[in-house]
C-alpha cells in the first residue's frame, strides 16, 4: 500500500524547502535529493513538476517498479540516487537505472558496482552515529574505500552519512567530521541532511539534502519483506 501524493501541495513544499535552504546557506547551493521510499510513482513525478530531479530510492524494488512506470521522458529527466542499504546482487538489476549510489560501505560493494556499471558515480557513506543497524562505514576506513573505488574506475561525487536522530549536538559534530573527511579527499559532495537535521547539517558545509516526509507527507507503513 502506498500513500498517495498532491502535486500542488509538493510543489508548495518545495518551494518552502528551497527557501529555507537559501536561507540557511546564502553563499552556497545546497541541493534536494527528494526521497520517494513508501509512495508510489506520483512522488517522482510531483518532484518532476515542482522542478526536481534528483529522486532518491532506498529499496531495489520499489525503485525499479516506479521508473517502469514513468515514461520514457519522465525516466530520461530523472537522476535516480539510491539511499538504502544495498546487497551486492541487486547491483546487476539497477546498473542501468541508478545515476548515483550513495550507500557505498564496504569493499565487495565497490568492485560489484565496477563490474556491473563501470565508471558509476558513487558516493562513500559513512556509519556516524555508530549504529550498527544502520548502514555505512567507519569513519576510520573512508581513505581506504575511497581509494579502492577510484582505482577500479568509479567516480567517487560525494561522501555520504545519516546523523543521530534526536541528538542535533552529536549530528553537527558528526556532520562537521564528514564534510573535513570531503575536503581532505578532494570530494565535492557531503550528502547529508533530512527533513529533521537539515539546520546541523547545511551549518557542517551540506551540498545536499535528502528529504521525504517534508516534500511528500508521511509515509504508510511498509509491509513489504
Amino acid at each position: 500500500m502506498t500513500t498517495q501524493v498532491n502535486a500542488q501541495l509538493v510543489a508548495e513544499h518545495v518551494d518552502e524547502l528551497r527557501a529555507r535552504l537559501t536561507q540557511l546557506s546564502p553563499n552556497r547551493t545546497v541541493r534536494i535529493v527528494a526521497v520517494t521510499k513508501g509512495f508510489g510513482v506520483d512522488a517522482p513525478r510531483a518532484a518532476l513538476a515542482a522542478g526536481l530531479t534528483m529522486i532518491g530510492e532506498n529499496y531495489a524494488q520499489e525503485l525499479i517498479a516506479k521508473h517502469a512506470e514513468l515514461t520514457p521522458e519522465e525516466q530520461a529527466r530523472i537522476e535516480w540516487h539510491f539511499l538504502g542499504r544495498l546487497q551486492r546482487n541487486k547491483v546487476r538489476s539497477l546498473a542501468s537505472i541508478v545515476s548515483v549510489w550513495q550507500s557505498v560501505d564496504r569493499s565487495e560493494l565497490i568492485d560489484e558496482i565496477a563490474r556491473r556499471a563501470p565508471g558509476a558515480r558513487v558516493m562513500i557513506q559513512l556509519n556516524l552515529s555508530n549504529e550498527p543497524q544502520k548502514g555505512g562505514a567507519p569513519l576510520g576506513e573512508c581513505g581506504s574505500l575511497v581509494e579502492q573505488a577510484r582505482a577500479v574506475g568509479l567516480d567517487v561525487v560525494g561522501l555520504m552519512g545519516v546523523g543521530t536522530v534526536g541528538d542535533p549536538v552529536e549530528s553537527a559534530e558528526a556532520f562537521s567530521r564528514l564534510v573535513g573527511l570531503a575536503s581532505e579527499l578532494g570530494i565535492a559532495e557531503s550528502s547529508i541532511g533530512m527533513s529533521d537535521d537539515l539546520e546541523e547539517a547545511v551549518a557542517a558545509g551540506s551540498t545536499m539534502v535528502r528529504v521525504g516526509t517534508a516534500l511528500f507527507g508521511a509515509r504508510a507503513p511498509r509491509t513489504e519483506v
